[in-house]
């Protein structure tokens, strides 16, 4: 009997495990208010956006992930496991933009390119008191 609750305990644990990124909600919200501030912007050479007026959830890191990153790049870049639905590995038209708050990833966001250049300039990530990234063309 104590071998078989084992295995159910062991067994719900792997799949809570399994099923963790699951919960981990794609923005489109912050996609379509981060597109239309890009396409506005997109008529000046060099421009840059807060992006505090576009998140309504707590958060107190976010990480913007280059196209062409793979995997254990983005991983080792936010210093937790993210399952990446996007395959940024294999594309150039977009970045990811992953929200954390406490170590966890909370929600993330596919920002097109646009013909842009897209940066936190100095920074290694972004807090909700310095949340600026920049748009360069």
């Amino acid at each position: 009997m104590e071998i078989k609750r084992f295995g159910i305990v062991l067994f719900s644990g792997v799949w809570l495990m399994g099923c963790s990124d699951s919960a981990i909600e794609r923005n489109t919200e912050i996609e379509e208010d981060l597109h239309s501030a890009i396409t506005m912007v997109s008529e000046q050479s060099d421009s840059q956006i807060s992006i505090k007026n576009f998140v309504d959830f707590k958060w107190d890191k976010a990480y913007l992930i280059d196209p062409y990153t793979p995997q254990d790049e983005l991983e080792n870049q936010i210093g937790v496991k993210f399952i990446d639905r996007s395959n940024i590995d294999l594309r150039d038209d977009l970045y990811l933009l992953v929200f954390l708050n406490q170590e966890k990833v909370v929600q993330y966001a596919e920002i097109e390119r646009l013909g842009s250049t897209i940066t936190l300039g100095d920074q290694e990530y972004l807090t909700p008191s310095n949340d600026t990234i920049f748009i360069e063309r």
